[in-house]
C-alpha cells in the first residue's frame, strides 16, 4: 500500500462531504438554505461538501435532521471517526520496536470483545501461536521494516495476548484456509510445533476452527486476513498498514463476507484430519 496517511485522511474528509452533499440533494435543498436551517454560513457547508473542512458530530447530526436523514447518523460519525485514523503506518509505529506493532489493538479491545471472528489466509492467527512460530515470523518483519529488534518483548507481549483465549465469556470463531497451515515460519519442527498447538486449540469448548481445503467450491473469496471484534469494528494488516473499519455498513459487509468463508469450511473431525494430514507431512 503506497498511500500515506495523510493522503489517506483527506480522500476519507472528501468522500464524506460527497456523502453529505448527496443528502443535501436529495432533501431538495440548496447549499443556502442547509446553513440557515443549521444557523451555518453557507461557505462552511460548502467547505464541508468538498472536503476542505471537517464536520463536527453535532454539524452532522444537525445535517441530518434537517434533510430527513438521521438513520445516517450513526455510519457518518463512525466515518467521521475513521478520517484521521483510518490507516496508521507500521513504519511510523514500528520506530519504537515490533513491541508497539503489536499493541496496535490495545489490550482493552480484547478484554471488552466477547464475540471474535476471525479470518486467516496465510498465517496462524497471533491467539494461537507458539512462542518459536510467533519468533520465526516477527524476525522476517522486523528485518523488512527495519525497526527495532526487540523480537523477545514482542513474542512476550503476543503471548501475553493469548490469556483472552482461557477468560470467561469469550469465543472464537476462526475461518483458516488450508494454506494457512501450510505457511512456514521457521523450520518443520517449528510448523509441526505450531499445528500441534493448533489441534490443542481447537479442542477448546469456546473456539470453533473451520479450514478452508485446497481445491474447493466456494461463493466467495476474501483478498486479505480480517478479524471481526463484536460488531464494532474490523481489524486488517497489509504489511505497511494497519486498517480499522468503525462504519456500520462495512463492518456488516465483512461480516457477510465472512458467512461465505465459513460455508466453504469443514468443522470438527473434518477440520482436525485436514491440521492432522498437514502435520503428518511434515514427518
Amino acid at each position: 500500500m503506497t498511500t500515506s496517511p495523510s493522503s489517506a485522511a483527506r480522500q476519507a474528509q472528501e468522500a464524506l462531504g460527497v456523502r453529505l452533499r448527496e443528502i443535501r440533494k436529495d432533501a431538495g435543498l440548496t447549499g443556502r438554505a442547509l446553513a440557515a436551517a443549521t444557523g451555518q454560513h453557507y461557505t462552511r457547508i460548502s467547505k464541508i461538501e468538498h472536503g476542505v473542512q471537517p464536520p463536527t458530530d453535532h454539524d452532522i447530526r444537525d445535517w441530518c435532521r434537517v434533510c430527513e436523514a438521521e438513520d445516517q447518523v450513526a455510519d457518518l460519525i463512525a466515518t467521521l471517526r475513521a478520517v484521521e485514523s483510518a490507516y496508521l503506518e507500521f513504519r511510523r509505529q514500528s520506530r519504537a520496536g515490533m513491541k508497539r506493532v503489536l499493541g496496535a489493538n490495545p489490550v482493552a479491545l480484547y478484554e471488552q470483545t466477547t464475540l471474535f471472528r476471525i479470518y486467516e489466509h496465510n498465517v496462524i492467527p497471533g491467539l494461537f501461536q507458539t512462542a518459536d512460530y510467533c519468533a520465526a515470523m516477527l524476525s522476517f518483519w522486523i528485518d523488512f521494516l527495519e525497526t527495532p529488534n526487540d523480537l523477545d518483548d514482542a513474542v512476550a507481549v503476543r503471548m501475553e495476548r493469548q490469556r483472552v483465549i482461557y477468560q470467561r465469556g469469550k469465543r472464537f470463531v476462526v475461518v483458516l484456509e488450508e494454506q494457512a497451515l501450510r505457511t512456514w515460519f521457521g523450520d518443520a519442527a517449528t510448523q509441526a510445533g505450531q499445528l500441534d498447538r493448533l489441534l490443542a486449540v481447537m479442542s477448546l469448548h469456546n473456539v470453533s476452527v473451520g479450514i478452508i481445503p485446497f481445491m474447493t467450491e466456494r461463493a466467495g473469496v476474501a483478498s486479505t486476513g480480517f478479524w471481526i471484534f463484536d460488531g464494532a469494528l474490523v481489524a486488517l494488516e497489509t504489511p505497511t498498514a494497519s486498517i480499522e473499519v468503525t462504519r456500520p455498513h462495512e463492518i456488516d459487509l465483512y461480516g457477510r463476507m465472512f458467512e461465505h468463508l465459513q460455508a466453504a469450511a469443514v468443522y470438527g473431525k473434518a477440520a482436525r484430519a485436514v491440521v492432522s494430514t498437514v502435520l503428518n507431512e511434515l514427518d
